[in-house]
């Protein structure tokens, strides 16, 4: 196994794995019908057992251990669940132990759901401050056209200055999970944006994962941006968690966007809309509605409704929790 050979080399590995419904659905004929949701659990509960024990029996060739660790997106909102899921993780890889991470479709339904499990690759590899992040897939990259098209080719490395994703990507899902190729640009750009680079490949491709690992031009690169803290890295993928949003005036947004190191201050906020807390995550928009970052509210809503405008007082949102795209 690739795996197995990149382990012997010294690095670690996390498996973000989807199947579970579909194993579920190799070994189970339905005596009656059921609604779609509990289908889905059943299934899922089912193929959890089948596809860890796979994995298990895999591995056990080799001689490595391996564990399976089921998540939700609610894990990833609250900062305490995802410190924890965090620790868990760091102790698995710490002990030699292979995590094999799934979306626990037992309970995930709607929208608790993940896009895909490009999106929960994106959030394990931002919590682990990962070196790269290898997304696998039935086609060889990203394309510069149609994929069908005989005058289409891969791009070999995606600038998102040059590419235009909505232009460029299929709208086609994969033949595999839920989320299509827009889905794991998007996930692909957002990692990248917080220092981790990120190679999109076809998984069907001979000893992928060694070729990617020895450097060889496969697939579509997406080098990586910047360095932020594990915090902000946290905030940058908490876009789906937020609970409110706040507008800031062009001078305030000028000012975000420059190079300076800057908090948000309630002088340069306009409106602030929605119901949240201190220390939930809220959407930063210029006047045109545009989503300029993300950061985690010092304040309530109803604190910093009251602050617009003002002058001399504390940031609505500091530096050190601000994510701006």
């Amino acid at each position: 196994m690739q795996i197995g050979v990149l382990r012997a080399s010294g690095k670690q590995v996390i498996l973000v794995s989807s199947g579970a419904v579909a194993a579920g659905r190799s070994i189970f004929k339905y005596s009656k019908k059921l609604d779609t949701v509990a289908e889905r659990q059943l299934l899922a509960s089912l193929g959890q057992v089948k596809l860890i024990n796979i994995y298990t029996a895999l591995f056990s060739e080799l001689s490595q251990l391996c564990a399976q660790v089921l998540v939700t997106k609610q894990d990833f909102k609250d900062r305490h669940h995802y410190l924890n899921m965090q620790n868990c993780l760091n102790a698995l890889l710490a002990n030699d132990i292979i995590p094999i991470v799934n979306e626990n479709d037992v309970i995930s339904i709607t929208e608790l759901m993940f896009t895909d499990n490009d999106e929960l690759a994106g959030l394990i590899s931002s919590m682990l401050d990962v070196d790269a992040l290898y997304i696998l897939t039935n086609v060889d990259g990203i394309y510069d056209g149609n994929p069908a098209d005989t005058g289409s080719s891969v791009i070999s490395e995606f600038d998102v200055k040059a590419h235009e994703l909505e232009k460029i990507a299929s709208e086609s899902k994969s033949n595999f999970g839920r989320g299509g190729i827009i889905t794991k640009c998007n996930t692909a750009l957002r990692v990248a944006g917080i220092g981790i680079p990120v190679v999109i490949a076809n998984g069907k491709t001979e000893e992928i994962l060694l070729k990617i690992d020895r450097g060889e031009k496969i697939g579509t690169t997406f080098k990586p941006l910047k360095t932020t803290s594990s915090r902000k890295k946290w905030i940058a993928h908490s876009q789906s968690h937020a609970k409110g949003q706040v507008i800031v005036n062009e001078g305030a947004k000028k000012l975000l966007v420059s190079q300076q190191v800057v908090s948000l201050l309630p002088i340069g906020i306009t409106r602030v809309i929605g119901d949240f807390m201190k220390g939930d995550i809220i959407k930063i928009m210029d006047e045109n509605m545009h989503e300029i970052g993300l950061g985690q509210s010092r304040y309530n809503s109803k604190k910093a409704e009251s602050l617009i405008g003002l002058k001399n007082q504390k940031p609505v949102i500091h530096y050190d929790h601000l994510y701006l795209h």
